[in-house]
């Protein structure tokens, strides 16, 4: 072999190595296929939903009470919702008796962290019950507020870091964002989605949070 053939062989190889690098950081930095609750909208579809809802104020908190969305509900299996959605969020996990699991491993969305303790988690609505209530849902039934509270079918549980989740409490977009930037296109999915599904109204400044969010987005 020549000293000119050899050189592209070189190179190919070079080649092959550094995408194997990328394809290993890629898998590395990938969170798991549970980490992500199920019904993610493209932006397209996202767009249109927030094109489409309401936007009105905030209404009163009077005669708000999270008893009013009562949770978490049995699921079947001798499993409740939060139960169902620290299973299905989990890699490898594995459950008692009574449903709690007893080892697994879960990635954390908004900020990047992986847990083994299901005690480290809360589950999350992505949005809050008392947003919920300033949006409209004072006006459901406590069977529509059950449901929602307790929605498996769309993106507004999931399973998170205890205390990123405690620090967001029932904000809005405009005033709290996932701390991992790179959550944020599908945390606005995911909430434009909830309110579209819900028929829920929003604010003008949570709106233009979410539209900044959703621009972040490649598809």
């Amino acid at each position: 072999m020549t000293l000119s053939q050899r050189i592209p062989l070189r190179g190919l190889l070079t080649a092959v190595v550094a995408l194997l690098l990328f394809a290993a950081v890629a898998l590395v930095a990938a969170p798991p296929a549970g980490a992500l609750p199920p019904g993610t909208p493209s932006k397209a579809t996202a767009q249109s939903e927030l094109n489409a809802l309401t936007v009105r104020s905030e209404e009163s908190m009077t005669g708000y009470s999270r008893d009013l969305f009562p949770h978490w509900i049995d699921q079947g299996s001798n499993c409740d919702t939060r139960e169902t959605v620290l299973k299905r969020d989990a890699d490898s996990v594995t459950v008692g008796s009574d449903c709690y699991p007893t080892s697994g491993s879960w990635y954390s969305y908004y900020d990047g962290a992986t847990w083994t303790q299901a005690s480290d988690l809360d589950i999350d609505h992505i949005v809050a019950l008392a947003e919920a209530w300033r949006s409209g849902a004072q006006h459901w039934t406590t069977s529509q507020r059950q449901s929602f509270a307790n929605d498996l079918s769309g993106p507004q549980l999931i399973a998170v870091t205890d205390n990123v989740n405690q620090s967001k409490g029932d904000q809005d977009p405009s005033t709290w964002q996932p701390p991992r930037s790179g959550a944020r296109c599908a945390y606005s999915k995911w909430w434009i989605h909830t309110k579209y599904r819900w028929a829920l109204h929003l604010q003008s400044s949570e709106k233009s949070a979410l539209q900044t969010m959703l621009n972040t987005c490649s598809y």
